[in-house]
């Protein structure tokens, strides 16, 4: 009996409405331990999340509080305290060292054109400040993202520090009715200008630098016809990021200094205060020749710098930084952790670790890129709900590092001994987090023996972890461990349940045995109707890479549960963009949606994708539109061998590089697959490459080298043209599928649907653009599939 498939339109639109309504946890944070008359001690853990609002067609963001109680070994109790609330227009916030101060970056809707900008600062029973940056004229636009944002206390909690747009004159037309000059000094009016107030953060008092820019009285000459003179920005996720400036608030003088002394070629951001707050330390990046894309690309040159606020110099810190990003100053003050890249090349890597000594100026490396996962005997790894591996005949061995594959780390990612650090990281097809010794380099899994899916660290606060977790069938779900152990004590996870309260093994040098509990605070109910495993592949040696070779890859696979097993289920094949990207087992609403319709979904981790080792990554470049897709056909076809799925409706969906490898596989293989749906799918790398805010991606992924400033030749734009998807167009049946490239969705010989969501990136992650995607693609399927 072929099993049915959700079809009517009312009851899909319930089903996504329903599943669009759990949350994404997106930041934690701590407040200080309170002890009671007892002698108890309890602390609240502030969290936020998102959660789609389909009717207002946005991304709600909004709080909930938590008490827990705790004896510093276990957590006594804990709960919430009080309902959710929602935040509105918070763009950043930060809590002061102290925690007795909190600073909110605010916009707030005017009269005029542009929102205004506010900067609050509240203690525990109040709001005390509020500035109004928009009328004080000092900068543009303060910049929230997670590229240049920042918002930062100076360890005195008299100064925050944060990033914003370059202020530039307002140009004028050639023909612009110009005023006649009054003789009237501004005394004469009423209207004496006040000069900015010395900057006094720290002992001994510093100064900007050579003075401070901005404000209305250093901008009396008006440019004449440079209303439309393009400035360079740094892509389309950062379209309104073009010149960062380093800025300062005095809380108690309520003014505001752009600090002078940063480099006119360099772009500041990520930015903290050094040690004694005499000075900024940044992350500085270059925009020669021109700018490129710095979304999800972590291979632009950049490097760690200090501008001491009493000289006014600013110097680069260490030498020699390649590509640098996320620093991260230890509770001490005398240590710098942040993450390392090549220059160029696949936009992610697998990052080094480094560390720069504040008072020794020695930088060490505390992990180095790692080519490979260590390998040994197999031991199977247990999951409930269907969470199952399959595997060849050997496995990784529990707990071994992969290497670092992260956008950045965790705000508060020290411990207290301000020796280790915890992070997460893609581990194949999983998240797991570890702790890092940064003086011996030694990593240790704090989720080896925890149940598998995605975890993922909020923040560490006074040894006490607070963590995210989800698979494909559950939403997130808050986790706290408290505390780690001490440095020299070995870690190992969980016991691999679900249950509210776990228990963490932790062995101490002495021989006695600690016990650590991870307790979950917001215990998320299981998606039913969703059974997943995760499968592992090697290609057959005639593909084989000639210098990565022994490469494997993973995929998960999701499945309908509430069906008898020998149900045969249609296909949905997705592989991922990026192409250095990768899917990990968590909470993913399309594939979840699609899986509760009674669709089979297979998530493709094909070589080159993160969490693998630097040698898978590095294997795929020159090789895209060959090696990728080999390896998802092989794993299509292994599927459709061995599990009870319909050879005869297979459907391919897939966005970016995902929509890339989607219209190979379809002129390659127009017999497997009877439906597509891509995503803004490069199909055409020969017109990309001057069109796109990355066109370094277009020449590495090729396998041709990237020289910024220089055009390519002929022979280059032949092979990007070659290795294009555009050329498999003639072998598509001519039978209707949606193929996203406007190019393709016009071809005459292939009915297609186009849809087109203003107002939305690359990404079209829009609620409104994501949802109505959503509905367009499954009826897509259900038709074309005969569902």
């Amino acid at each position: 009996r072929v099993p049915q498939v959700l079809s009517s339109v009312d009851e899909v639109v319930e089903l996504y409405r329903e599943l669009s309504r759990h949350p994404g946890l997106k930041a934690a944070c701590l407040g200080p331990d309170v002890t009671t008359q007892y002698g108890g001690k309890y602390c609240s853990l502030y969290t936020e999340w998102l959660q789609r609002d389909l009717a207002r067609a946005e991304s709600v963001k909004f709080c909930r509080q938590y008490l827990i109680f705790h004896d510093g070994a276990s957590v006594v109790y804990s709960g919430p305290a009080g309902t959710c609330s929602e935040i509105k227009d918070e763009l950043l916030s930060q809590e002061s060292p102290s925690r007795a101060l909190k600073a909110v970056l605010r916009k707030v809707p005017s009269k005029e054109k542009e929102e205004k900008q506010f900067l609050e600062v509240w203690d525990q029973n109040s709001k005390v400040k509020s500035i109004d940056l928009t009328a004080l004229d000092k900068h543009g636009t303060v910049c929230d993202d997670d590229h240049f944002g920042c918002l930062a206390w100076s360890h005195s909690e008299t100064h925050l520090l944060y990033v914003a747009e370059k202020k530039r004159p307002k140009a004028e037309s050639f023909f612009q009715s110009k005023a006649p000059e009054l003789s009237a000094s501004n005394e004469d009016v009423g209207r004496p200008e006040k000069a900015d107030v010395p900057l006094k953060v720290g002992s001994p008092r510093p100064r900007a630098g050579r003075g401070q820019q901005g404000g209305r009285g250093a901008d009396r000459f008006v440019p004449q016809g440079e209303q439309f003179v393009y400035h360079e920005d740094w892509g389309e996720a950062l379209s309104k990021r073009s010149m960062p400036v380093l800025c300062v608030m005095d809380v108690e003088a309520s003014s505001v200094s752009v600090l002078e002394g940063v480099p006119e070629h360099l772009c500041p951001g990520q930015a903290f205060w050094s040690p004694d707050d005499t000075g900024v330390v940044f992350v500085g990046w270059w925009p020669e020749p021109f700018r490129l894309g710095l979304q999800h690309c972590t291979n632009r040159r950049s490097a760690l710098f200090y501008v001491d606020l009493t000289s006014g110099s600013c110097e680069q810190i260490p030498e020699n930084n390649p590509a640098v990003w996320s620093p991260r100053l230890s509770p001490d003050r005398c240590r710098i952790i942040y993450l390392e890249n090549n220059v160029f090349g696949p936009h992610q890597q697998c990052s080094c670790l480094r560390m720069y000594d504040w008072y020794t100026k020695q930088t060490s490396t505390v992990l180095e890129a790692v080519p490979r996962q260590t390998w040994g005997e197999y031991r199977p790894q247990g999951g409930s709900g269907g969470h199952r591996r399959m595997l060849s005949t050997t496995t990784l061995i529990t707990g071994a590092f992969p290497g670092i594959y992260c956008g950045a780390l965790p705000r508060l990612c020290w411990a207290a001994d301000s020796r280790r650090l915890v992070l997460d990281t893609a581990q194949r097809s999983q998240q797991d987090m570890f702790v890092v010794d940064t003086v011996t380099g030694a990593t240790t899994s704090l989720t080896a023996d925890a149940p598998q899916g995605s975890w993922s660290v909020l923040t560490i606060d006074r040894d006490i972890l607070v963590a995210r977790f989800s698979t494909p069938s559950s939403p997130h779900t808050l986790v706290r461990c408290c505390p780690l152990p001490s440095a020299h004590q070995p870690l190992s996870g969980p016991t691999p349940t679900l249950l509210l309260v776990q228990k963490v093994a932790v062995l101490p040098s002495a021989g006695l045995e600690v016990q650590v509990q991870w307790v979950c605070l917001q215990d998320a109910p299981r998606v039913p109707g969703i059974s997943w495993s995760i499968r592992t592949l090697r290609p057959p040696p005639e593909q084989e890479h000639p210098q990565y070779g022994g490469l494997d890859f993973d995929a998960i696979l999701l499945r309908p549960s509430e069906c008898p097993a020998t149900q045969k289920h249609p296909l949905v094949v997705m592989p991922h963009g990026g192409p250095h990207s990768v899917f990990t087992a968590g909470w993913m609403l399309y594939p979840a949606a699609l899986c509760r319709m009674g669709f089979a979904v297979l998530l493709v981790n094909y070589r080159g994708s993160l969490g693998f080792g630097q040698d898978s990554v590095a294997s795929l470049p020159g090789n895209v539109g060959t090696q990728d897709v080999r390896d998802v056909q092989l794993c299509v076809e292994q599927v459709l061998q061995e599990e009870s799925v319909d050879v005869g409706r297979v459907a391919l969906v897939g966005g970016s590089h995902g929509g890339f490898l989607a219209c190979p596989l379809l002129g390659q293989f127009p017999d497997t697959y009877h439906a597509c749906v891509v995503r803004n799918p490069v199909v055409n790398i020969a017109s990309m490459v001057a069109a796109t805010d990355i066109p370094d991606w277009c020449l590495t992924e090729t396998g041709l080298p990237y020289v910024p400033g220089t055009l390519p030749d002929l022979a280059q734009w032949t092979e990007m043209l070659h290795k294009s998807p555009m050329r498999y167009i003639d072998q598509v049946h001519p039978r209707p599928r949606p193929w996203g490239g406007v190019g393709m969705a016009l071809t005459p010989s292939l009915p297609s649907s186009l849809l087109l969501y203003p107002g939305n990136n690359h990404a079209l992650a829009g609620v409104e653009a994501e949802a109505d995607g959503f509905m367009n693609m499954v009826l897509w399927l259900v038709k074309h599939l005969r569902c």
